[in-house]
This record gives C-alpha cells, structure tokens and sequence, in this order.
C-alpha cells in the first residue's frame, strides 16, 4: 500500500470517548467531554485524561484530585457532544443535556447514569506535555450497569456500546461488531 507523507498528526483512531465529571469545592459538578483518554497501567488500574490548561474542568480536578471517567453509549452521543462544545464554566451541564448524576462510592465527583461504565479515580500526577496536561488517575472503583452482564457474569460490550472519536476527520463513530478474542490467531 503505497502511502503519502504528512506532517505529524494524532491519527491513532478511533480513539475512546470519555464523559469525565469533576466537582468544585462548592459542590458543584461539571462533566467535560475527553476523547484524549487511555488506560495507562492494569496493576494497579490507571487511566489518563488529557486537558488543555484554559478548560474549566482543568482547574477543579487540579484542586480537587478526583475524577469519574463515565462511557457514553451510542446513544447519547448529541449529550456527549454537547458537553465538549459548551463550558460548565457557564453552564450547568446535568441540568442542560438532562444527564443525571449518580453519587459515587469513593469520590465526590457523580458518575453518570446514562453511561453503562463508571471509574472513580483519584489523581495521581499531571504531566505537563504541551498544548495539553496528562491526569494519571488511579481507578478505585469501577461500576457497570447491571444489564451489561450476561446470565454467566460476563461482560456484554454490545450492550455498553461505547463511542469512539476519529481525529482525522474529527467523527465520532461506533465500533462495530467483535472481529476476534485475545488469542484466538493461535486457533485459526
């Protein structure tokens, strides 16, 4: 496959789409959406998020050193969305997209109903990388919706039906069907 050069871009794709919330000191929560997000080590469970100084979520999780990463379903992709294009600076976002907040076990932050996955995290680090600050989180309780269990205790990702977000032509797309398990090249 012959291919063209371009100048270095962030064209890892698609990448996670993360409803992270935060909450000031005053008790007020905010939810931003992040699509720079990953898990960074399994043992013990971290994650990062990656923030642009000047956002306001910046700040409180920076003050506060807590955090929820919540997936959003397909579903409420327009309420995703619409929480990385407004500001919780001026706006309440649970109130404006209808998102209902859920109290968390070990943080102060809410998790979000709507997403089937939560991860309460507690900060661990900012790493200063550029235009944006890496937050290492480390997870210290995860929920899933009951239903995303099957009658066996596994997981069903058909029902979690996370987003993803392309950079490259800055979409946000569904992932689709199951291709393969871990290992499965070894049986073919």
């Amino acid at each position: 496959m012959k291919k063209r050069s371009i100048k270095p871009s962030t064209f890892l794709a698609p990448v996670p789409v993360a409803l992270v919330t935060c909450q000031d000191k005053g008790g007020r929560p905010n939810i931003i959406t992040i699509a720079w997000t990953g898990v960074v080590c399994s043992d013990p469970p971290m994650v990062s998020i990656s923030l642009r100084p000047s956002r306001y979520s910046y700040g409180i999780i920076k003050e506060t050193g807590e955090f929820v990463v919540n997936i959003p379903t397909v579903d409420i992709i327009l309420k995703a969305d619409q929480c990385g294009i407004t500001s919780g600076k001026e706006s309440d976002k649970f109130a404006d997209t209808g998102l209902t907040p859920v109290s968390a076990e070990k943080v102060t932050p809410p998790l979000i109903e709507e997403c089937c996955v939560s991860m309460e995290c507690r900060l661990t680090e900012i790493v200063p990388l550029g235009v944006h600050d890496m937050f290492l989180g480390e997870i210290i309780a995860t929920h899933v919706a009951d239903e995303a269990f099957d009658a066996d205790g596994n997981i069903r990702m058909e029902i979690i039906n996370p987003l993803g977000y392309s950079p490259m032509d800055r979409s946000y797309r569904a992932l689709g069907d199951a291709l393969g398990s871990y290992g499965f090249s070894r049986k073919v």
